[in-house]
């Protein structure tokens, strides 16, 4: 079954009909082998080129035999009359059936990778749209320094470029194919086949199989998928956090056509964060599946058939879920709104706490022992949490700190700007404008 969230080219990519379609291309490939190494003559793989699959006819065979392959083969010799005697020849189920499903995995994986480009695109256009506004950084869930929040965007780009990076060698670890007979051993079928069928496809031969590939090559495209849901989940993550009434510095787009409208049945006002709850929950589906194609990889001896119920749902589910992920964020990053009069105001909440490591260093430089001066800083730190007071007012007011700063050095330290002083050199560092710092 195709899950609700299915886009039409990854569906497509994983459908029956694709299946078949590269089981025939595998078929005519080593077909076309035999018949440049002088076994099948010129004029039967000219109608062995011509060969089609039936759908009717293979699922009248697959009734009687209930094997896929050999019901397969049987609904396409009937297309090419007597050349159909070589269909199959001197192949192994799997010789067809893991070949082709290189293909589908580097079919899948090249949309991932160009809905992965997507979303930077997207995500690259926010951050240096915001590059100049600033927001409060958090550890542990409390305010930290200030920060720009194209920053924190431009932080998302870098971590996707590296997905980017994984995703290339994911796909060069799948793109192979196998031709070489029950055991891997080629008694059957020689070297020169398989080198021949995968040079057609454009794929490499697998440098060894026994009756399959490897299946540590699939748990690759697995867990490498898995890793990509988890920085999705993260973003995810950030959005719907700052999208909380109390914060509120971010909101998913709301109300914009083909984007949610209403947020509860029973409460009217409510604007909840559900497309990016939705990319949290089938994280969990993804980095479920890794542990399963993980287990794949222990076979019995040559091969056995444990790994394949389990690969026609992890394989599909995963593509299908990631490809739906990542245009979900797309959409979501595209419209997000960005509150920066909020997020102004939350740099504020703390009355100027924020300042605390500037002054601390400030004292230090001017000759005041360390332990001294944190003692200083943390006790006005302590009584602006403690009695609302303003941090910048009680240490303009310490004797100690006035002795050691002049009221303009303090001024200083007490400027916004500072931490942005070098957001333009990161993202230089990343390709990205920094035209937006202008008018920060």
């Amino acid at each position: 079954m195709i899950p609700r969230y299915s886009r039409p080219a990854m569906s497509r990519v994983w459908s029956e009909d694709n299946q078949f379609e590269l089981w025939l291309r595998v078929e005519i490939a080593a077909s076309q082998a035999w018949s440049e190494q002088g076994v099948i003559p010129a004029d039967e793989m000219e109608e062995i080129r011509k060969a089609t699959f039936s759908r009717e006819l293979y699922d009248e065979h697959f009734e009687q035999t209930k094997h896929d392959v050999v019901s397969f083969t049987r609904a396409v010799t009937p297309s090419v009359g007597d050349a159909g005697r070589w269909i199959h020849y001197g192949l192994t189920s799997n010789d067809v059936k893991d070949t082709a499903l290189s293909l589908q995995l580097v079919e899948a994986i090249d949309l991932i990778d160009g809905e992965v480009q997507r979303l930077m695109e997207a995500v690259k256009v926010r951050a240096e749209e915001n590059i100049g506004v600033i927001c409060i950084g958090r550890s542990h869930g409390v305010h930290a320094e200030p920060m720009s929040f194209g920053l924190k965007l431009a932080t998302w780009y870098s971590e996707l470029a590296d997905h980017r990076k994984s995703i290339a060698l994911s796909r060069e670890l799948v793109s192979v194919g196998k031709i070489s007979g029950p055991v891997g051993t080629y008694a059957g079928i020689p070297p020169e086949i398989e080198e021949s069928v995968c040079r057609q496809l454009g794929i490499a031969p697998a440098p060894v199989s026994s009756q399959i590939v490897p299946r540590h090559r699939h748990a690759n495209f697995v867990s490498t998928l898995a890793q990509l849901a988890a920085s999705l989940e993260k973003f995810a993550t950030e959005i719907r956090a700052l999208q909380r009434t109390e914060i509120r510095e971010v909101e998913e787009p709301f109300g914009m056509p083909g984007y949610v409208s209403t947020g509860s049945s029973s409460m009217p006002h409510k604007r909840n964060p559900e497309l990016t709850e939705r990319i949290c929950g089938l994280a969990r589906l993804v980095r479920g599946n890794s542990v399963p194609a993980l287990e794949n990889v222990a076979l019995w001896h040559e091969r056995d058939i444990s790994h394949s119920s389990v690969e026609r749902i992890i394989l599909p589910d995963t593509s299908l879920a990631i490809d739906y992920m990542l245009d979900l964020l797309t959409g979501v990053v595209s419209g997000m709104k960005v509150y920066a009069d909020r997020m102004m105001e939350n740099v504020e909440l703390t009355r100027g706490l924020v300042f605390s490591p500037r002054v601390l260093s400030a004292l230090i430089e001017s000759g005041m022992d360390r332990t001294s001066a944190y003692e200083i800083v943390q006790a006005a730190a302590m009584q602006t949490w403690d009695e609302d007071g303003d941090f910048r007012e009680l240490i303009k007011a310490s004797g100690e700190v006035s002795r050691n700063l002049s009221e303009s050095r303090l001024d200083e330290l007490f400027d916004y700007s500072f931490f942005m002083t070098h957001v333009g050199h990161t993202f230089e560092r990343l390709g990205l404008s920094t035209a937006g710092l202008n008018g920060a």
